[in-house]
C-alpha cells in the first residue's frame, strides 16, 4: 500500500466522524506497513475535547505496540493537524506525518503556524501534505455547507 491508500483509510474514518455529525477529520497509523491505531473526531460524543482523530488514533496505536513512543510509525490524517495534535506528533515521537487538506485557520504543520519547524524540539519528523487533497477537503466543505443549510433552515421556521 501506498500513502493514498492509506489516506483512504482515513477518509473513511473521516466519513464516520460526518456521520456522527462530527467535523470529519480521520487518522490512521500504520507501523511496518500495518494499521495499528485508527480514529475519528469525537470530541462531541465523548464529551472530551481532546479525542480528535489524531488523539484517538495514536492512543490506539500506542495500546497495541504496548509504548508510548512510536518510532516508525506513521500518521495518516486527512486535515493539518492543530497545535494539540502537532505536539502529541512530536512527544508520541512519530516517525512521519501525511496530512490531506490544509487547515488555514488552525493548521500548526505548515499552514497557519509552523510548530514542527519551530521551538527546541528533540524530536523532528517528515512532513507530507496535499495527498488525497482534494477529497479531504471536499469531505470539510460538504460538512460545512450542509451544518450551514440546516441552521439556515432552522432559523426560517416559522414559531
Amino acid at each position: 500500500m501506498d500513502d493514498s491508500d492509506y489516506m483512504r483509510l482515513a477518509l473513511a474514518q473521516a466519513e464516520r466522524a460526518f456521520a456522527a455529525g462530527e467535523v470529519p477529520v480521520g487518522a490512521v497509523v500504520v507501523h511496518n506497513g500495518e494499521v495499528i491505531g485508527e480514529g475519528y473526531n469525537e470530541p462531541i460524543g465523548r464529551l472530551d475535547p481532546s479525542a480528535h482523530a489524531e488523539m484517538v488514533a495514536i492512543r490506539a496505536a500506542a495500546q497495541a505496540l504496548g509504548n508510548y513512543r512510536l518510532s516508525g510509525a506513521t500518521l495518516y490524517v486527512t486535515v493539518e493537524p492543530c497545535t494539540m495534535c502537532t505536539g502529541l506528533l512530536v512527544h508520541s515521537r512519530i516517525g512521519r506525518l501525511v496530512y490531506g487538506a490544509s487547515e488555514p485557520k488552525s493548521g500548526a504543520v505548515r499552514s497557519n503556524l509552523q510548530l514542527l519547524d519551530a521551538g527546541p524540539y528533540n524530536h523532528r519528523l517528515d512532513v507530507t501534505g496535499g495527498v488525497l487533497e482534494a477529497e479531504c477537503a471536499e469531505l470539510m466543505s460538504r460538512f460545512f455547507a450542509e451544518r450551514r443549510e440546516r441552521q439556515k433552515a432552522l432559523k426560517s421556521r416559522p414559531l
